[in-house]
C-alpha cells in the first residue's frame, strides 16, 4: 500500500502540475517562484504596516508549523496538546470574518493528515470500541438540542463557529481511538501533555512570584494574539486584592489551570511505580512538584479535590503506596503555618460561609428551574428562553442538563460510565503488562480526577472554552485506545 506522501509526489510528476516543477524551460520556474516572492513580499509588507512585525513573524512561524503538521501525525498531536496546555486562547493578529485560533488550524491540521490516506484509499480500517456508539449518540443529541434552541435564539456566527469546535472535539475521540494503536505512541501523547503542563506551571508559578507590574505586562504582551489585557490579567479570591492572589499562566482563570494540572498530575503520577516510567523519574519528581505546587497557587478547590479523589481511587485499586503519602500530605496542609489560609478557604466553602460559594448554590438552583421547565432536550445552546433564568452554571452535569436535557445528561453518564466500567473489568489484566500499565491507569485517573472537577467547574462542555473541550475528549479517546492496546496484547500473549 504507497503512501500519501507517494501518491502526491505521483500526482506532481505525471499530473497538470508537471510543466511546471519539471519544464526543461527553467525559466517558466523561475518566473513563478519571483511571482510568488513578490506576493508574499507584498502582502508581508500590508501586514507588518497593518499589524506590525512581531504578530506577522508568529503567523509564519505557526504557516511553517501547520506545514509541518501535515508531513507527520505525531507532529500534528504535538502542535493541539502544546496549544491546548500553553496557549490556549491564542488567535491569529487579524481577522477574516472572524479570527481563527491557533487551536482551530492546529486541529483541522490533525484531522487532514487523519483523513487523507482514507479519502486515497490507503486506509480502510476503522476502529469501532463499545464507547463509540454513546459518543455519536451525544454528538447527535447536541445537534439537535442546538436545532431545538434556534427557535427562541438567533443564529450568529459565534454560535456556529464555537459549536462546531465543540463537535470537532467530540469527533477528536475517533481520531485518537484510530490512530493511538501502539503503546509507544499512547506513551508520546501522554509524556506531552505532561511536559505542556509542567511548563504552564513553571510558568504561572514565575509569574505568581513576579511584581504584579511586570506580570501584567507580560501577559498583556499576548493581548494582539485575543488574550485581555491590563489590571483584569490578574485575579484574587473573591475579586479582591486584599485577598491571596492565583495563579493563572497563560490559561486567563485559575480554575481552567486547575483543571489542565489536575490531569497532567494524575496522569502523571503512575508513572512513578513504571518500570521505565515516559520521563526519567527525577525529573518526573520534580516536574510533579512544579505542577502539584502551582496547582496549590490557583486555590481552585474543586480540581484539587479531583486530583485527590484520583489519586486517592488508583492507590487503593494498584498502587497503594501511594496512602501513606496522601496521609503525611493531608497532614502537613492542616498543620503548617502557611497553609492555613488555603485550610480556612476550604473550610468557608465547606461551610458555605464562601461568597463565590453561596453564588453557586444560586446557580444551581436556577439551574435546576431550568431543567425542570424543559427537561428532555433541554434549552439549546442560544440561552434560556424565559427571561427570569439563565444558562450558566459552574457544573459541567448541570451544564449538560440544561443545554441538552436529561436525555442528553444520560447519555453523557453512559459514555463516562461505559469506560469506567470496562476499566473496572479490566484493571486485573494489566498485571502482565508493565509498560501498558502505569499509562492505562494514567488515563483513567485523569478521567476520574476530570469528572470530579466537573462538579464545580463547567470547562469541560463548554462553547467558550475549545481547549477544555478538547482536553477532555482526548482524555477519553487515550482512555479507550489504552484499553483497546490492552485487550490486543492480552490475545498476542495467549495467541
Amino acid at each position: 500500500m504507497t503512501n500519501w506522501r507517494t501518491t502526491i509526489q505521483d500526482l506532481l510528476e505525471n499530473g497538470p502540475f508537471r510543466p511546471l516543477f519539471f519544464s526543461r524551460h527553467r525559466w517558466i520556474v523561475a518566473g513563478v517562484v519571483l511571482l510568488a516572492m513578490g506576493v508574499l513580499a507584498i502582502g508581508g509588507g500590508w501586514l507588518i504596516a497593518e499589524i506590525e512585525a512581531l504578530p506577522v513573524m508568529a503567523l509564519l512561524a505557526g504557516l511553517l508549523c501547520f506545514a509541518w503538521m501535515l508531513r507527520d501525525i505525531e507532529v500534528a498531536y504535538l502542535g493541539v496538546t502544546g496549544i491546548v496546555t500553553l496557549l490556549p486562547f491564542a488567535s491569529l493578529p487579524f481577522s477574516i470574518g472572524f479570527k481563527p485560533t491557533f487551536l482551530d488550524l492546529a486541529m483541522i491540521g490533525l484531522f487532514v493528515v487523519w483523513g487523507l490516506p482514507y479519502a486515497l484509499g490507503e486506509e480502510q480500517r476503522f476502529v469501532v470500541t463499545p464507547v463509540g456508539g454513546p459518543v455519536l449518540a451525544f454528538a447527535i443529541m447536541a445537534v439537535g438540542s442546538f436545532v431545538f434552541g434556534l427557535s427562541h435564539g438567533a443564529l450568529t456566527s459565534y454560535l456556529v463557529r464555537h459549536f462546531a469546535e465543540v463537535l470537532l472535539s467530540i469527533a477528536l475521540f475517533y481520531l485518537v481511538v484510530n490512530t493511538v494503536r501502539d503503546t509507544g505512541r499512547l506513551q508520546r501523547l501522554m509524556r506531552w501533555l505532561v511536559l505542556g503542563a509542567s511548563a504552564a506551571a513553571l510558568l504561572g508559578i514565575v509569574l505568581y512570584v513576579l511584581p504584579d507590574e511586570l506580570t501584567i505586562r507580560i501577559l498583556s504582551a499576548l493581548g494582539r494574539f485575543g488574550y485581555p489585557e491590563g489590571d483584569s490579567v490578574l485575579w484574587y479570591i473573591r475579586d479582591d486584592p486584599s485577598l491571596m492572589q492565583r495563579a493563572t499562566s497563560t490559561s486567563v482563570h485559575p480554575n481552567i489551570l486547575g483543571s489542565l494540572l489536575n490531569i497532567a498530575l494524575a496522569m502523571a503520577i503512575p508513572q512513578l511505580f513504571a518500570e521505565r516510567p515516559f520521563l526519567p523519574r527525577g525529573v518526573l519528581v520534580v516536574l510533579l512538584g512544579v505542577m502539584g505546587l502551582c496547582l496549590g497557587l490557583t486555590i481552585s478547590r474543586g480540581t484539587m479535590v479531583g486530583f485527590a479523589v484520583a489519586v486517592f481511587v488508583i492507590s487503593v485499586l494498584r498502587y497503594r503506596q501511594l496512602l501513606p503519602w496522601m496521609a503525611l500530605a493531608l497532614v502537613l496542609v492542616l498543620l503548617l503555618p502557611w497553609t492555613q489560609a488555603y485550610v480556612q478557604h476550604f473550610i468557608e466553602g465547606i461551610r458555605l460561609q464562601d461568597l463565590s460559594m453561596q453564588m453557586r448554590m444560586g446557580e444551581y438552583k436556577d439551574t435546576l428551574t431550568l431543567i425542570r421547565r424543559y427537561p428532555l432536550l433541554g434549552v439549546g445552546f442560544t440561552g434560556a428562553p424565559d427571561i427570569d433564568i439563565y444558562v450558566a452554571v459552574a457544573n459541567v452535569y448541570l451544564l449538560i442538563a440544561a443545554e441538552m436535557g436529561i436525555i442528553g445528561l444520560t447519555v453523557f453518564l453512559v459514555i463516562v460510565g461505559t469506560v469506567l466500567v470496562r476499566f473496572w473489568r479490566r484493571r486485573a489484566m494489566t498485571r502482565s503488562l508493565p509498560e501498558l500499565e502505569p499509562l492505562w491507569y494514567g488515563a483513567h485517573a485523569a478521567i476520574i480526577g476530570g469528572l470530579v472537577g466537573g462538579l464545580s467547574d463547567h470547562y469541560f462542555f463548554s462553547l467558550d472554552f475549545h481547549h477544555s473541550v478538547t482536553l477532555f475528549w482526548l482524555i477519553i479517546g487515550l482512555a479507550t485506545a489504552a484499553t483497546e492496546l490492552l485487550a490486543q496484547q492480552i490475545v498476542d500473549q495467549q495467541t
